[in-house]
């Protein structure tokens, strides 16, 4: 053997040693980093075996540095275990890194052996599964040999929550009262009538007595007012010539008043003597020099003249006709008239009251709630009361589940599908809406036959073949809504993530849809949620009108609740 076969074989030989060395290394590390990987992330729980409703808590552990971001799975994902309580991420620091505890409070209403299923914890960019852990749901184990039965136990009386309905009633009904109360009190009562008003319904002749009375009270004589004296002397027979014989006595001069009543003596119209009139006549010129002129007569002249002007009124009296039945009943009309108008005017201002009593209110509430809210809760909007309603319902539709909350619950719809179709899927749909509705909700559950599925997907990727195009299938949703006459789609794709975490496609946007009644246009928008699950393709269709805040809230509420139930081996 030569030397150069020798350094051959030393040479074959290292290089076999460092290989062994390399391989060696490797595997160590494979170990080091599976062993690293095992406690980064870790689930457990406190029990193997629990009883019927008894609490099971199940613990994630992750490990992670103190720069990462760590998502814990949420909502029911722990099917067939409910989920009955979500507690808050417990946080310890060593060093450098964080250690991470979430615990699940989960239990069984049935008994029997369950499987948790693996659960998906979201680190940075990554994701990582747990392992999925089995427990036993144990019955109560109950012996009615020892023990016996009970009597039926009665009816328990429970004290209801107390509700403040009563109270808003109440105070309704005092302010609606203090109203009643105010408008009767100062409108429809009938008030004391003054000195004054008792004085106006005496008849004029009572009336020009009352007012010589009163001009004897007043004492102008005695404090030397001599023109206010005869201003009310010639005042009072003035105007009870006016009322009872010439309706222009006030305002006509003492010559015209003359002249006037002169001619209704010669028209016997007035059976009054010329030497009465030239009394009046005397007094009134003598006033009109004392007011104009500022004649001062002696104090017992004009005593004289307010005698002069007592008698004269009691002579127009007894010269007056006495009124016929005619004027009796025009007369009796009148006052009829006059309590009609009264009543008038006392409606028109509770009217008016009212009116601007509930304007205020409405004003009121509008300030502070809004007025489109206050106009919408007197006159009513149909997306407003689906929003209040009390009870909203939650429930699963189809298989596997659809978790949805919605003001209504969603009655199965019939889908009628072509011949040529009903061998390639299965359609289950459930909705709300209609023509009369502002708002529409479909939701979808379409199970394909694999092996249809794979036959019309052969030409396309081998990658892809089967798995279901979400924005084929929303085009397609898209070109039956045009179908049914919606216009000028605008639309938008983007990824929807469910509250657990179920990652679809959402296709949103704004259209003109037509109104099959009446054949209108009215601008609205829509967004339609796919989901692929295997062979299975889940959809949320939701359609409402633009600009109604009350249907956005209903959205809004809609999609935050939208959860996906894990595929079941029967649903396959």
């Amino acid at each position: 053997m030569t030397i150069y076969d020798i350094k051959i074989m030393n040479k074959v030989s290292r290089n076999k040693r460092q290989f062994k060395r390399s391989l060696l290394l490797s595997s160590v590390f494979c170990l080091l980093s599976f062993y690293t990987f095992a406690q980064k992330i870790e689930a457990s729980i406190d029990s193997l075996a629990i009883k019927i409703g008894q609490e099971l808590t199940y613990k994630i552990e992750v490990d992670v540095d103190t720069t990462s971001l760590v998502v814990f799975p949420e909502g029911q994902t722990f099917q067939p275990l409910e989920m009955i309580e979500s507690y808050p991420v417990e946080a310890t620091k060593m060093s450098d890194r964080f250690r991470l505890i979430k615990k699940y409070g989960l239990t069984q209403f049935d008994s029997g052996a369950y499987t948790i299923p693996r659960q998906k914890v979201l680190i940075g960019d990554y994701e990582f599964l747990t392992d999925s852990l089995k427990v036993e749901v144990r019955n109560i184990v109950v012996d009615t040999t020892k023990q016996g039965l009970y009597d039926i136990k009665p009816i328990i009386e429970v004290d209801k929550s107390a509700s403040k309905w009563w109270l808003y009633l109440l105070m309704i009904l005092l302010i609606l009262g203090l109203i009643a109360f105010l408008l009767y009190w100062f409108i429809w009562r009938e008030k004391p009538l003054t000195e004054e008003e008792k004085v106006a319904l005496l008849p004029p002749y009572e009336r020009a007595k009352l007012a010589l009375q009163a001009l004897d009270n007043a004492h102008y004589l005695e404090n030397n007012e001599i023109k206010a004296y005869y201003s009310d002397l010639t005042q009072i027979i003035r105007k009870y010539l006016d009322e009872k014989v010439y309706d222009r006595a006030l305002e006509s001069t003492t010559d015209e008043l003359i002249n006037r009543l002169n001619l209704l003596r010669d028209g016997n119209q007035i059976d009054i003597s010329t030497d009465d009139i030239k009394n009046i006549e005397t007094i009134l010129k003598r006033a009109d020099l004392v007011k104009f002129a500022k004649s001062k007569p002696d104090i017992e002249l004009a005593k004289l003249d307010r005698n002069t002007i007592d008698v004269e009124i009691d002579q127009v009296k007894q010269a007056l006709p006495e009124p016929t039945e005619e004027e009796l009943l025009a007369d009796q009309k009148y006052q009829e008239e006059l309590v009609k108008k009264k009543k008038k005017k006392k409606i028109i201002v509770t009217a008016a009251i009212s009116i601007a009593l509930l304007i205020a209110t409405y004003i009121g509430f509008s300030l502070h709630y809004g007025f489109a809210y206050v106009k919408d809760t007197i006159i009513g909007h149909q997306s407003k009361e689906l929003l209040e309603t009390k009870e909203w319902v939650t429930s699963e539709y189809g298989a596997p589940g659809v978790i949805i909350t919605t003001p209504k619950v969603l009655k199965r719809t019939n889908i009628e599908l072509p011949d040529e179709l009903k061998d390639k899927m299965k359609v289950v749909a459930f909705g709300y809406g209609g023509i009369n509705s502002t708002l529409d909700i479909l939701v979808m559950n379409t199970k394909f036959n694999p092996n249809s599925q794979q036959n019309s997907q052969s030409d396309n990727q081998e990658a892809n073949e089967n798995k279901i195009d979400l924005v084929a299938t929303a085009e397609n949703q898209l070109k039956q809504l045009e179908a049914q006459g919606a216009q000028n789609i605008i639309t938008k794709n983007e990824q929807f993530i469910t509250p657990n975490g179920q990652e679809g496609l959402k296709t949103f946007g704004t259209a003109d849809f037509k109104i099959p009644l009446t054949g209108k246009v009215e601008k609205g928008n829509y967004i339609i949620l796919g989901f692929t699950k295997e062979n299975i393709l889940q959809q949320v269709i939701l359609i409402w009108k633009q600009d109604d805040v009350y249907a956005d809230q209903i959205i809004e509420r809609i999609m935050s609740s939208i959860e996906l139930l894990k595929l079941r081996e029967e649903d396959k």
